[in-house]
């Protein structure tokens, strides 16, 4: 029987100290605040924290990023970055996908995030037939997670169309396509896996992408229990657009025609007015926020502000892998408020002013939720956790309610030290066991394909 021993360890409901557990089945355990180490418990030193939930990621982009930094037309957009896209995608094979999961998975593993919502849309061959098992690519992705070690909520993307009204699909578009039924086939053919840190969840690319027949025949067919990931409202060009199709707003009309709960995480969903924001809040559905990506996009500033305000829900994802920092998306979403509303302090809430307190367990709670898991340390949860090094100077002298704020607003070094997922470590000072093969890999993979 294995204890192990924080000298400090956050709980979801704060810092303890002197803190007694067990791991059990990759869950926590007898959580023993206050307590005393005994001979044979495993002590960590180090600052204990729950790990980070990345709740938006698209694996493969990694290869590109830093690539489309190049202005090449004056009215430069997420538009021509998705053309740009379109280039990589049409070269990459089911090898080289495996390779740049691994590599980015192991990114996220340094970086803090224990598990990933892994919004895959990459089926298809480069002509756009099936491979002889549809299934190939996303066994890349999860295989990947299986080799780094890290937890993934594996999200198989419908999408059948290239705009609104059921528009037919472009040639760039041929490698993400499936019909109703065969996308009903792929998520049963991957349902099987059993391991405490892989799941799955139904996935529309956005409501261009799909017809209402499509969601709601998928939501009758397909676990209950799943969550529901969608692109909504991420440029205005698709606000403009669901207008004129539907004359609904984009996240409007998913609350209307479908109706939205805590099963949804509406990614991006930047562009939202007044009474959107209060159909999000109502159905506690959980925005899926981007900051780096999103900047990188052009795409805009999500009120955040006022989603906290009304009780609402949200998380972080690093979705493009231009940035794999979690103290980045955590800074950059705080000062995107600040600077739109010219003013300090932004997210935060009565019960918890320290605003890198309150993102962090916000983001680990709801980033969870985002993939049907119980995220933070407590009782019966995975226990995925990371320790932090106090030793750099900047949080050397902090105090433990001070270190998450000092982490995430004041470090330009990664303190995360040591990673654990489901009670396996990870991440042992730093370094992965298999980074430099990795590394070796992904190299290989970048020349092959650029």
């Amino acid at each position: 029987m294995t204890y192990y021993f924080a000298d400090h360890l956050l709980l979801t409901n704060g810092w303890a100290k002197q803190v007694r557990f067990q791991v059990i089945n990759g869950r926590f355990a007898n959580l023993q605040p206050d307590s005393q180490m005994q001979q044979h418990d495993i002590h960590l030193s180090k600052p204990v924290l729950p790990g980070m939930v990345n709740l938006h990621s698209h694996a493969f982009q990694r290869a590109m990023a830093g690539l489309a930094e190049v202005s090449l037309n004056p009215a430069d957009s997420f538009w021509s970055w998705r053309d740009l896209m379109y280039g990589l995608v049409a070269k990459l094979t089911p090898e080289q996908v495996y390779s740049i999961a691994n590599f980015v998975y192991v990114e996220m593993l340094q970086a803090g995030y224990t598990q990933v919502a892994e919004f895959h849309y990459l089926h298809h061959q480069a002509n756009g037939q099936a491979f002889d098992n549809p299934a190939t690519m996303a066994l890349s992705v999860r295989q990947a997670a299986q080799n780094t070690g890290i937890g993934q909520t594996l999200l198989p993307v419908l999408y059948s169309y290239s705009g609104f009204g059921s528009q037919p699909a472009n040639a760039g578009q041929q490698r993400f396509l499936h019909i109703l039924d065969d996308y009903l086939r792929l998520q049963e053919d991957l349902s099987s896996v059993q391991d405490l840190r892989l799941n799955q969840g139904i996935c529309f690319h956005s409501l261009r992408a799909v017809s209402k027949h499509q969601i709601t025949s998928c939501l009758e067919a397909l676990p209950k229990h799943w969550p529901v990931h969608i692109h909504i409202a991420e440029q205005q060009k698709e606000v403009h657009d669901c207008l004129a199709w539907s004359q609904q707003r984009p996240v409007a009309w998913l609350d209307q025609e479908i109706g939205l709960s805590d099963r949804w995480c509406l990614v991006h969903a930047t562009h939202v007015d007044a009474s959107e924001l209060e159909a999000i809040s109502r159905s506690q559905a959980i925005v899926g926020l981007c900051p780096t990506t999103e900047a990188n996009l052009g795409d805009g500033i999500f009120p955040a502000t006022e989603l906290i305000a009304r009780g609402g829900r949200l998380g972080i994802g690093s979705d493009s892998h231009v940035c794999l920092s979690v103290a980045e998306e955590i800074r950059l979403l705080e000062y995107g408020q600040r600077l739109e509303q010219q003013q300090r302090n932004r997210l935060y809430n009565q019960h918890e002013p320290s605003v890198g307190n309150y993102l962090y367990q916000k983001c680990v709670s709801d980033g969870g939720a985002s993939c049907a898991i119980n995220s933070g340390i407590a009782e019966g949860n995975r226990a995925d956790f990371i320790c932090l090094d106090v030793s750099y100077p900047t949080l050397a002298s902090a105090q433990p309610e001070q270190w998450l704020d000092r982490w995430c607003f004041a470090s330009n070094h990664n303190p995360v030290n040591d990673v654990y997922v489901a009670g396996n470590q990870v991440i042992k000072d730093g370094q992965h066991k298999q980074q430099d093969a990795i590394h070796a890999a992904m190299s290989q993979c970048l020349k092959q394909l650029l």
